[in-house]
């Protein structure tokens, strides 16, 4: 028998999270996977009156792809992604990998050669996000590969995901709303501050965010989200940071990563595992080394890591920061083609000042 939050989770989709009206144009992308999820959302859609098209991709033509292309094959740019980006009124992708280490044997290299080529889409993506001509959403689809990365049964990873996105929820969309009012409250008073400090173990790390703009997460872009963030000051990261989770890029794991910057650049880079992958991240473009975004996990229903960013990035209690790409909309100018995030837990031990007030401790917000 279907489970009725699978329905419930396609009409928040597309009511809630793409805000989809009579006439819009929607492109739902997916793997086979997620089947019972695109057909809730793509009935949804129909019901509100939009038109949607289902995008589905084998699992495996990445790989395929990364193994047996060319580099001008890499940096070649489908016109149909482009179309989509630049025509539509939303997208929706669903993760739903079934096998989450699929490109582990990719070289590196390949891996920055196709991300460099994107960097076309990415401007037209950043662009039409910036003006809000574009609603767009990422979810995931509960997988094995998923349940397996986060050590647990499918089951069990299932209702947490479900319970990370409010689905058990009467009204999922006004737990969502009071978490967009929570977090507005804490992004109304950041505004005009000048300087972020963490510290935590093997973190002491000062960040700028005078004149930046922080975005309130809730649940409309990402979906779980519950998150707020911004783009600091491109010259204004010093100290060193320690990352208590996994940092998962590109189909690859770089465990217990540690940064240290200076003006804004990573300076010293290292790795418990995955070194060579972090460095050749790093040396992707310019704008690899210093932060694009720097934000505040606030999803309580993420109570753990699970090794999949879209939930460890919102987990509540733990900062996190992305190198490369920046958001244009919070005032955020560093450009590259790569958008990397990595979580530090703080609930053991952690602080955040704000301009010399305590704003955070052990991951409770105290401001």
């Amino acid at each position: 028998m279907a489970d009725p939050r699978v329905a419930r989770w396609g009409e928040v989709l597309a009511r809630y999270s793409l805000g989809l009206q009579p006439g819009h144009t929607l492109a739902i992308q997916a793997p086979p996977a997620a089947a019972p999820l695109v057909r809730a959302v793509y009935r949804a859609a129909l019901r509100l009156g939009a038109h949607p098209i289902v995008q589905l991709s084998l699992p495996d033509l990445n790989e395929i792809l990364l193994k047996a292309a060319s580099d001008e094959q890499l940096q070649w740019v489908s016109p149909l992604e482009t179309l989509v980006l630049e025509r539509f009124d939303a997208t929706l992708n669903i993760l739903a990998q079934t096998n989450t280490r699929a490109l582990t044997g990719i070289d590196p290299q390949k891996q920055v050669t196709f991300s460099q080529g994107r960097a076309s889409l990415n401007q037209i993506f950043a662009r039409r996000n910036a003006d809000d001509s574009l609603n767009w959403s990422v979810t995931l689809w509960p997988t094995n590969a998923y349940a397996q990365d986060a050590d647990m049964s499918l089951a069990d990873f299932t209702e947490f995901v479900y319970s990370a996105c409010f689905l058990n929820e009467d009204d999922p969309v006004a737990r969502w709303q009071a978490l967009g009012r929570d977090q507005q409250r804490r992004v109304d008073w950041l505004r005009g501050k000048r300087e972020v400090h963490v510290r935590a173990p093997g973190t002491d790390l000062r960040v700028g965010i005078a004149g930046r703009t922080f975005i309130n997460g809730d649940g409309k872009r990402n979906f779980p989200d519950g998150e707020f963030f911004t783009g600091p000051v491109e010259d204004q990261v010093d100290g060193e940071i320690t990352f208590t989770l996994p940092a998962i890029y590109a189909g690859r794991t770089v465990e217990g990563v540690r940064l240290r910057f200076a003006q804004g650049q990573v300076v010293e880079a290292t790795a418990a595992q995955g070194q060579a992958f972090l460095d050749r991240m790093l040396a992707t473009d310019a704008g690899a080394r210093r932060l694009g975004e720097f934000a505040f996990g606030n999803n309580f229903g993420v109570t753990r890591g699970s090794k999949n960013i879209l939930f460890d990035e919102k987990l509540g209690g733990s900062v996190h920061m992305a190198l490369g790409q920046t958001y244009p909309q919070t005032g955020g100018t560093n450009t590259s083609a790569i958008h990397w995030d990595m979580i530090c837990d703080l609930r053991q031990g952690g602080t955040v000042m704000v301009d010399g007030a305590l704003f955070m401790q052990n991951g409770q917000f105290v401001i």
